[in-house]
């Protein structure tokens, strides 16, 4: 049985403990002890449905699970990153920020918390828990892309993509992050026409990364036109940006670098995903570290 520390929103409110600087990454409006991200513990569409909440152990925020992460303890005493919130005892959590971890991890902050939360002194914490919480969030994050690729919710293919935009279909536009800024602009354009409340995010990896996710070859752009599918693919790709420090920001708010690029050379339109030849260094989009939303 598990039996993480879960919260109220009024028993948090009471309980937590502010940490000098946490105000700083509060939401605008919310409790300045509330993880980023959690400014509302509304189920969507479930109206005055409350999810449990758990805290931070190092800094006191409190949220939803999904804007934490949770430690657990194995039989050897070893600390291991539990994503999928699915390993057995009991948990401890910390918020999802690389470098709130990784100061904690120096000054022996961590080490002290959870020796605190587990009630044990020999535990043994990996030096590369940073990255290996990175690595995790990435790949579930592509996981994610691919198990709703597998259930249908996909769309390929920049004819597809586009046809489906024009018809107001697509929930979210999906790029590369070496996506060539022409085609990219083609679909953009669309979705600003057709499709203005389409969200669209720029990947932080190339089309080699998304084609393996996917299972299919040079795959480049890629649209999902199910609410709940995009909603849980959002989530995953939000929750990794976080813990990098950065953010699926708004890409309509900064300077259009899709404009004036050279021609995307051949394009896939068949809706095949297959090759997206002409590919060169200069005409293509520069990848983010970070998640870019349109």
């Amino acid at each position: 049985m598990e039996h993480d520390e879960h919260l109220t929103a009024d028993k948090a409110d009471a309980m937590a403990v502010p940490t000098p600087g946490t105000e700083s990454r509060a939401v605008p409006g919310a409790n300045s002890n509330a993880v980023p991200g959690a400014n509302s513990n509304a189920v969507p569409g479930a109206k005055g449905a409350v999810l449990p909440e758990r805290r931070c152990i190092l800094t006191g925020a409190h949220g939803p699970r999904t804007t934490l992460i949770r430690l657990a303890v194995g039989p050897d005493s070893q600390v291991a990153i539990d994503l999928s919130t699915k390993l057995p005892g009991r948990g401890a959590w910390i918020v999802a920020d690389r470098r709130v971890l990784e100061a904690a991890l120096v000054k022996g902050k961590l080490r002290g918390a959870l020796a605190r939360a587990f009630k044990a002194n020999d535990l043994k914490l990996p030096d590369t828990l940073p990255d290996q919480i990175a690595s995790g969030l990435e790949r579930r994050a592509l996981d994610r892309l691919g198990l709703e690729n597998k259930s249908g919710n996909l769309i390929w293919g920049s004819e597809r993509i586009g046809e489906a935009l024009l018809k107001g279909k697509v929930r979210l536009l999906l790029h590369a992050g070496d996506a060539r800024a022409d085609g990219m602009g083609k679909l953009e354009a669309k979705r600003r026409g057709a499709s203005p409340d389409t969200i669209s995010i720029i990947l932080p990896v190339g089309r080699d990364q998304l084609s393996m996710a996917l299972g299919r070859e040079n795959v480049v752009h890629a649209a999902i036109s199910d609410a709940a599918s995009a909603a849980r693919v959002i989530e995953a790709l939000e929750r990794w940006a976080a813990f990098n420090g950065t953010k699926v920001s708004v890409a309509d708010e900064e300077d259009d670098h899709t404009g004036s690029a050279p021609a995307e050379a051949g394009d896939d339109s068949t809706g095949s995903a297959t090759a997206e030849a002409g590919n060169d260094s200069t005409g293509s989009a520069v990848a983010e570290t970070g998640i870019k939303r349109h």
